[in-house]
């Protein structure tokens, strides 16, 4: 049993000279050493102390990646406090205020470029007694400080209360919470998960269970770090090790900063890299634009080195053999003219990616493995921490969530809760140190997740006779039939978006109906570029009639005698379309912050056109209903 503060310390004591924190505030990287983040800390806390914080006292942080943001959490720890991390994409009504409300926040430390949001609420939040700023403020109100100013009051007070500080520090206890981490919203009111110290360190004990991180190892953290992910894979799993944090520099907008990561991964150099799906596909699509432009016989030679990387690779765990030897040698060849300048472009050193957040799609593991960058699709929940199974170097099989860690009890379950046997669908439930001890303010939640100590995870999956585990989907994501029979959507809805040229976003729904049925976002200038080929215009009915048309070609390529015919049962595939002209997006509360659809909220917000759906008339997708949407184009 051990705290986040002994996981720390204990790694000062064996890394004190080595770089932890590294941030780009001018033109260079800077880096703060083991022994230097310690001191700082201990100010910060001892600061913290001397304006009034108690133990279990909620402080919130509300700011971009940066060193002050690991040494606010660490400082927060210390006084036996819990840090409340907030996503800085949460907008200031109902989102922020909610969570703050929510958890009884009593101090804020917030950024410079989040600091409008807290000054247009605090009026509204009784429980909030101060705000304390990461960066200067031209004024201070008589509740707010700058943290510089915390720096000093801590090193005055432990002048003189260095006996009181440490005892608060020895008070703290592996079971006290560590974190309120709130879920990104996927209901009306977002949960909050109680994640304890030792819930953490638990889980950096079992995710080194499957790979190393030497301590000469840096990442650069591009994971949002309010998210479980980030701390254990990324702030505590590098500490434990004592490895190096880089962050990405903060641009004057959100598109400014996502701008500077190409850059900064050069400059960093990094050997790991954290990653979600939707970074992971920018960066496959920045890849193929850049050999797409050196001309048709480079993209040529790069497609021809895939497809052999391909077939050699297989799902990695199975590569090689007798009858591919003959392709090694070209391989090697094609990594040093080709792929291996690819890899210049993340800074020469970068031996993997571990990506988590939702379902990897396998030609993206693919993909990466044969550039010689591995993504290894890994698998958890923010209710265990996360990390619950990941692929490694050392063991992986493309495709899959990877092997579990190690000191963790996993069942698959029916809808029983009955244990399956190897290979059959089901539930994932498990059990371990690292997972949560409920949500916060919210009994009922609570016990409909946590049974007797497992986890009801709300996924469907199953285990291979490797002991590899393959997730399915979320189990209320799932389309039903009205024969009872199940089946994930995301799969499909990733095929119809990667594998067409007009669909941009696609949910199917199907609630024990006689058959499944989609709402469709096109992506709207190819579609408008389709129509005036073919002489017409997006304004005129038979210009809308045509883009309707193309549409459902491209859905009918998955259907019988299309040209993927098979990928899919066709009981699956949408008998009936709805195209809309408004994405899914952050701004209508359709995707959470993590670009993941927010299926019920799509339901509701879509309800009259589902119905619609389920009319003989919504059948053909040229309809009045869909004929008005692709006017608004």
């Amino acid at each position: 049993m051990t705290t986040i503060i002994d996981l720390f310390e204990k790694s000062v004591e064996s890394f004190a000279n080595n770089p932890f924190l590294r941030e780009k505030k001018t033109d260079t990287y800077e880096a703060l050493t083991y022994k230097q983040v310690l001191d700082q800390t201990k100010y910060l806390a001892a600061g913290l102390l001397s304006i009034d914080v108690k133990k279990d006292d909620r402080i919130a942080l509300l700011s971009e990646g940066r060193n002050y943001w690991v040494m606010s959490e660490l400082a927060i720890l210390y006084t036996g406090a819990v840090n409340v991390p907030l996503s800085v994409k949460l907008d200031a009504g109902t989102d922020l205020k909610f969570r703050l409300e929510h958890s009884g926040t009593k101090m804020i430390m917030v950024s410079n470029a989040q600091a409008h949001k807290i000054k247009q609420i605090k009026k509204d939040l009784p429980d909030l007694k101060k705000i304390i700023y990461l960066d200067p403020q031209d004024k201070y109100d008589k509740d707010e400080l700058f943290i510089e100013e915390l720096f000093e009051k801590g090193e005055k007070y432990l002048e003189k209360h260095q006996e009181e500080f440490d005892k608060v520090k020895d008070a703290v206890r592996p079971n006290d919470l560590a974190n309120i981490s709130y879920t990104s919203g996927t209901t009306a009111d977002p949960k909050g998960i109680m994640l304890t110290h030792r819930n953490y360190t638990a889980n950096v004990e079992q995710a080194c269970s499957l790979m190393d991180i030497p301590e000469h190892y840096t990442t650069l953290l591009i994971l949002p770090l309010d998210h479980s992910f980030a701390h254990t894979a990324g702030i505590y799993s590098f500490m434990a090790y004592g490895a190096s944090l880089a962050f990405v520099q903060s641009g004057k907008t959100a598109m400014e900063t996502l701008k500077n990561i190409p850059q900064n991964i050069k400059e960093v150099k990094p050997n790991l890299l954290l990653s979600v799906p939707a970074l992971a596909k920018n960066f496959k699509k920045n890849i193929e634009k850049g050999i797409a432009d050196k001309g048709a016989t480079a993209e040529k030679m790069f497609n021809f080195a895939l497809k052999l990387a391909y077939s050699y690779n297989k799902e990695g765990y199975n590569k090689g053999g007798v009858l591919h030897a003959w392709k090694k040698p070209l391989l090697n060849l094609f990594d040093k003219i080709l792929f291996s300048k690819i890899r210049d472009g993340f800074g020469d050193q970068l031996e993997f990616f571990i990506g988590g957040g939702a379902l990897l799609d396998i030609e993206l593991q693919r993909f990466y493995y044969a550039i010689g960058m591995p993504m290894f699709q890994g698998y958890g929940l923010s209710e265990s921490a996360p990390i619950i199974s990941s692929n490694s170097m050392k063991k992986h099989k493309l495709g899959s969530s990877g092997y579990l860690v190690k000191n963790l009890d996993l069942k698959i379950c029916d809808d029983e809760g009955n244990e399956v046997p190897t290979g059959e669908k089901g539930e994932i439930v498990c059990r371990g140190e690292n997972i949560m001890i409920g949500y916060w303010k919210n009994e009922k939640a609570t016990n409909e997740t946590l049974k007797d100590g497992w986890l009801h995870t709300g996924d469907l999956g199953y285990m291979d006779k490797d002991g590899f585990l393959y997730v399915l989907g979320r189990f209320k994501s799932l389309l039903i039939g009205n024969d009872g029979e199940k089946y994930s959507p995301e799969s499909i809805e990733e095929a119809l978006v990667e594998q067409t040229k007009l669909i941009d976003q696609v949910m199917l729904y199907n609630d024990q109906s006689p058959y499944t049925v989609g709402i469709v976002v096109p992506k709207k200038e190819p579609l408008k570029k389709v129509v005036r080929e073919n002489d017409l215009s997006i304004d005129s009915e038979e210009g809308q009639k045509y883009a309707l048309q193309k549409i459902q070609e491209e859905i009918d390529e998955f259907k019988k005698d299309g040209k993927f015919e098979g990928q899919f049962p066709e009981r699956w595939l949408p008998a009936a379309i709805s195209v809309i002209a408004e994405p899914f997006s952050e701004e209508n509360k359709l995707i959470n912050s993590t670009l993941k659809m927010v299926r019920g909220k799509i339901v509701e917000y879509h309800k009259d056109k589902l119905t619609y759906l389920f009319t003989p008339e919504a059948k053909e997708i040229i309809n009045p209903v869909n004929l008005k949407e692709v006017a608004k184009f």
